[in-house]
Formats: C-alpha cells, structure tokens, sequence
C-alpha cells in the first residue's frame, strides 16, 4: 500500500497550508470559511480524496490521506474539518455504501466540489445515543409513494450553512434509516449557530426539516440501514480522519512551543533551559510522535480492510485527541500570558484541541468501545505471544 503521498499532491498540500496558515486565525475570528478556500480545495482536488478514481476522486489509500489531513489541519483545524465532513463521513461513505444511482447522482459533483455536503446526525435530545435502543432521535420518515417525507430538527452539524446536500439520519418506530436530502427541497431550513469553543469557521448550524419529501432513489442503502451501516461506517471513517486531526494540532501546538521557548528569556537565560519546561518539550515530542504512530497502524489496517481496523481507529482517535488537548495546553503554558491571547495561534491550538475529544464520539465513548474490545482480545489466556 502506498503510504506517503505522491509528490506532486504533496507539494499542492503544503502550498495550500502555506495559503491557509496565516489566515487560519481571520477564519476563526470572522467563523467563516470563505467560499475561495473551498474552491481552492476542490481545484486541488481534495475534497474528492479517498473517493475512487472512476467517481472523480483522487483514490487516496488511507496513509495518504492521513498525510494529507495533518497538512491541512496544522495550517487551518477549519479548513481540515471540510475534509472531515465532506470527504470522510459523506462522499467516503457514499462511495461504500450506496447504490450505483446514487453515486452516479452525487459523487462526481461532490469528489470534484461542485456541490458540498455534510451529515446530519445529531440534535437537541440525541448526540452519542443516537443509534442505541434508548437513544431519544426525533427526525421522522415515513413513506408515502414513491417518496419519503422528512421532519425533525437537527443540531451542531458542520458545514450545514454552506452545504448543497445534507446525509440525513432519521427514524421509524425505532427503525433508522439514512437519506440524501438536497439544500433547495422545500421544507429544508437552516439556521446558522454562532460563538463556537472551535471550529468557528465550520458553518455550524441547526437544520429544520418540516415535511420534507425525499425522493425513494435518495435512500441510502436500504430501509434500517440507517445506524448500522450508514452512520457507523460514516463515523468509522470520521474518527480516522480526527485521530489525524489530532496529531495536526499537536504538530502544530508543538511547534509553538518550541519556537517560543527558543527564543523567550527570563531570569537572564532561555526558558527552554529551564528542565521544568524541558520536560513539557519531551512530554509533547513523545506524545506526538506515539499519536502519529497509533494513525499510522490504523491507516494500515484500514488499507488492508482488516477487521482490527474499527479498535485501532478508536485508539488511534481517543490517544491523538487527548494528546492534541495536552500538548496544546502545555503551549499555553510554556506562552504564559503570551498563550492566553489571540495575538498567538496557542489560544486557538488549545480551543481546537478540546473539541477533538468530543466530535466523532466523546473521548468517554471511546475509551467504553477500547475497554470492551480490550476484556474481549485480552481476556484469553493463550493471547501471549500471538502478536
């Protein structure tokens, strides 16, 4: 499997992050996107990354596109959620998932940017539950002809502010199913949510679908689909995406760290001499290099369809995000005031970082999903020396 990637690609990354870098914290400050930086994403043609070469896409193998997410991500956590949302949950799902109509309907358009989507999954009563038995989803389909009608109110769904096309889940009688509603149906509403902790720059908003009429072809894979092979195999593929988000930011916030400590006195030396601050230097580099690691070996598995690929995911995914939440902090730290201001990237790195343990499954759901996959792989007695 080829795992860096191509070196034309790579150098059309690292001149997008050199674009994107200092106009990351503008982004953030106006929490908008603009629609140029889209357009650059898809001229490049990254947004149709790991979307197979006959739909449109770029056909990256998942190492490439990890190499492609911390690129981005360390430049612009806004920018690098496009790539997580568009690409991972929505055009990577459809590519797995749904019929050839559908593909034949959306995919192009959306691996080259023309239209842009995003996943409507939580809302006000259900975020981490939604698919479980006790979940509380409120978004209803029902069936009428050839088509399904839609309503419900769904909440903190990136990039619904500028999206064409929204993956929506909904359910009936407990049945979930998952369907592509377009931006201009009649019944779509869109309310746009400001004062974000990150990804301010995201589009974030509620949707309000009220007798929404989805036509039948739009249904993605089947009635009672929706959570088990829709939504989960769209998180399946966010979560890999964050768990490089992660080692993006820590990257990043690392970087910072140094470069300040390098240069900043106090009494009369380099505080990066002083072994307290030293030991935050190691703790991060460790850190950082562990988290790309655990990427690394979840993108192998991933390439290899392998079914350890789901556990090492949600590793991968837990560890890089709490290690972007603790270098990032220690950034601050090591800034002092300086880190506590809007003047340095620090305060964002540390923002950003938070919400990494909580999109895509909290940190506490992750480390529910490792435990049981830890009591069911390390509970047998003869599992010594098997690896």
């Amino acid at each position: 499997m080829d795992e860096r990637l191509p070196e034309p690609l790579l150098e059309r990354a690292v001149d997008l992050a050199a674009d994107l870098a200092p106009r990351a914290a503008e982004f953030d400050r106006d929490e908008r996107l603009p629609r140029e930086v889209v357009k650059q994403m898809a001229e490049a043609g990254f947004l149709g990354a790991t979307v197979p070469a006959e739909w449109g896409g770029l056909g990256l193998t998942p190492l490439q596109y990890g190499e492609l997410t911390e690129v981005v991500g360390k430049a612009c956590a806004s920018t690098r959620a496009l790539l997580t949302v568009h690409t991972s949950l929505v055009a990577e799902t459809l590519a797995a998932r749904s019929s050839r109509r559908i593909k034949e309907k959306y995919l192009p358009d959306l691996a080259r940017g023309r239209r842009i989507a995003c996943f409507a999954l939580s809302e006000p009563g259900s975020g981490s539950d939604a698919g479980s038995e006790t979940g509380e989803m409120s978004t209803t389909y029902t069936e009428k002809g050839d088509t399904f009608v839609l309503d419900g109110h769904k909440t903190w769904i990136s990039f619904a502010g500028m999206a064409d096309v929204l993956l929506v889940i909904a359910t009936d009688g407990g049945v979930g199913s998952a369907f592509l509603v377009d931006r201009d149906m009649p019944g779509v509403e869109v309310r746009p949510i400001s004062g974000m902790l990150g990804n301010r720059a995201a589009h974030m908003a509620e949707v309000v679908l009220s007798g929404v009429e989805v036509p039948a072809e739009n249904l993605v894979s089947g009635i009672g689909a929706g959570f088990a092979f829709v939504a989960n195999r769209a998180l399946f593929h966010g979560r890999y995406s964050i768990a490089w988000a992660g080692v993006a930011i820590a990257q990043a916030a690392l970087e910072e760290m140094c470069a300040y400590a390098a240069r900043r006195d106090q009494f009369g030396a380099r505080i990066g001499s002083f072994q307290l601050v030293q030991k935050m230097i190691a703790d991060a580099v460790t850190d950082v290099s562990a988290a790309r690691e655990l990427c690394r070996r979840a993108g192998r598995l991933r390439g290899k369809r392998s079914p350890e690929a789901i556990a090492a995911t949600n590793i991968a995914k837990y560890f890089s995000s709490t290690v972007a939440s603790r270098v990032a902090s220690d950034t601050v730290q090591v800034l002092g005031g300086n880190g506590c201001w809007s003047g340095y990237p620090a305060e964002r790195l540390f923002r950003e970082a938070k919400i990494l343990e909580i999109i895509e499954g909290t940190s506490q759901v992750q480390q529910t999903l490792i435990a049981d996959f830890g009591l069911t792989e390390f509970s047998k007695k003869d599992w010594v020396g098997k690896r």
